[in-house]
């Protein structure tokens, strides 16, 4: 008999929504097939069947949320898989109603007994908790219904199946804004009595107030306890990236040509951070109280922005794939994280992080560490500028900055300059073929 549990999809995450079994009792599975899917405050995605087997029993119903590892399902060898649909349909038969007595004549003549009275009506919040018209509830929109007294009842639900998602919370909150503002208007009468003064809502009008989604309150939560986990130092070089931006210039063509998508300049920065850590093995580390936990593999994660949002998936053992593989990797891992259709194992591991935020125009930057890593690099954006070269001579050359952010209870100033001065001489002196 194999447990199937609920997967951690992150480091920050701690429970998740089972939104749909693709199986039910008594099917047979595949090892890696599909099995059900799960709604995350980062990813949706499916997660497939740890073993092959048949799914004898299911302990997790669609739209519960439970914990990270708890047990939601069993397969086992198939002996009683027959059995299975029958307890479980046996389980779930709801109660047959009693038969209404029959009415005797002499009660006729008795007067009307007076009706039970009616059990109190549930608080929105518990409502919010108890409901299961509305669909699958993810953990984001359980907590704002408790946070912000909404009974979810009265919100209508526009996502797959009637699922009520994020927005239409927010929706459900702003037309109930709009009424109070409209209920708070004064008559006619009154208008023109209180011309003079100032109405208190034009105030308001000058702000907004919405919730803060949960994976910004996971994202605001981490930040901070890096922080306050780490002495955080950054250091920042520039680089002379003439000799790459000149092959990416000459080969992107062929490149799009025979992959399909287009070649960027984080890919080599990843090749140069890998070989970077091999040759310093101390940034690929890890503290664990008063020790040091040195990483064999090397896992660089990769910043995606999402909306409102980021998340780091995962390249493993970046330092074995050339830049065309690791463009591939950044690609694909991109596209499926703005997709949601990232795998759990796709967001945990990494053991350095890489963020490109000149992607979006910045020259330089000091990001926070990743925790448990010990530091991050930045790259900047790479620009065409005038500068001196051998003979004091002025020319036009692609450079950009490096900003290497690191842990200084472990690393030391000279130690983390030297890494990115090996960084540096790598992607100077590129000979490498991408292709």
């Amino acid at each position: 008999m194999t447990d199937v549990v609920m997967p951690q999809m992150g480091e920050s995450i701690v429970e998740g929504t089972l939104t749909r079994w693709l199986k039910k009792p008594g099917d047979r599975v595949e090892r890696d097939e599909p099995l059900f899917e799960i709604s995350t405050d980062k990813v949706d995605t499916e997660i497939p069947s740890p073993s092959e087997g048949v799914l004898s029993e299911v302990l997790v119903q669609e739209g519960a949320t439970v914990a990270i590892n708890a047990v939601v399902a069993r397969i086992g060898d198939g002996a009683k898989a027959a059995e299975a649909p029958k307890e479980q349909a046996a389980a779930v038969r709801p109660t047959e109603a009693p038969a209404e007595p029959k009415v005797q004549p002499e009660a006729k003549a008795a007067a009307p007994a007076a009706p039970a009275p009616a059990p109190p009506s549930p608080a929105p919040t518990e409502q919010a908790e108890t409901t299961s018209e509305q669909g699958p509830l993810s953990p984001l929109v359980r907590k704002m219904a408790r946070e912000y007294n909404i009974d979810l009842a009265r919100v209508k639900g526009t996502g797959e199946g009637g699922r009520i998602t994020k927005q239409d919370v927010e929706a459900y909150m702003s037309s109930q804004a709009a009424r109070t503002y409209e209920s708070a208007a004064p008559a006619p009468a009154a208008a023109a009595q209180a011309q003079a003064a100032p109405l208190p809502l034009a105030e308001s009008a000058k702000t907004r107030t919405e919730p803060m989604s949960t994976m910004r309150q996971k994202i605001a939560e981490h930040m901070v306890m890096s922080k306050r986990t780490s002495a955080h130092v950054t250091t920042v070089h520039r680089v002379d990236m003439t000799k790459i931006a000149k092959l990416r210039d000459r080969s992107k063509a062929e490149f799009q040509a025979r992959n399909g998508f287009s070649l960027t300049f984080l890919p080599f920065m990843t090749a140069a951070a890998g070989e970077a850590l091999r040759a310093f093995p101390i940034f690929n580390a890890s503290i664990d109280g008063k020790n040091i936990i040195y990483h064999r593999d090397i896992n660089i994660g990769i910043a995606v922005a999402l909306d409102g949002g980021l998340i780091v998936p995962v390249i493993r053992n970046s330092d074995e794939k050339n830049v065309a593989g690791l463009q591939r990797a950044i690609v694909d891992l991109a596209t499926r994280a703005r997709s949601r259709q990232l795998k759990p194992d796709e967001v945990q591991g990494g053991t350095f992080s890489i963020t490109n935020f000149g992607s979006f125009g910045s020259i330089f930057a000091s990001p926070v560490i990743n925790q448990p890593q010990v530091a991050i690099l930045g790259m900047g954006a790479v620009e065409k500028v005038p500068a001196v070269v051998e003979g004091d001579a002025i020319a036009i050359r692609s450079q950009a900055h490096l900003a290497l952010t690191f842990d200084h209870r472990l690393i030391d100033g000279a130690l983390a300059d030297q890494f990115c001065q090996k960084v540096k001489a790598i992607l100077e002196g590129w000979s490498a073929n991408i292709l």
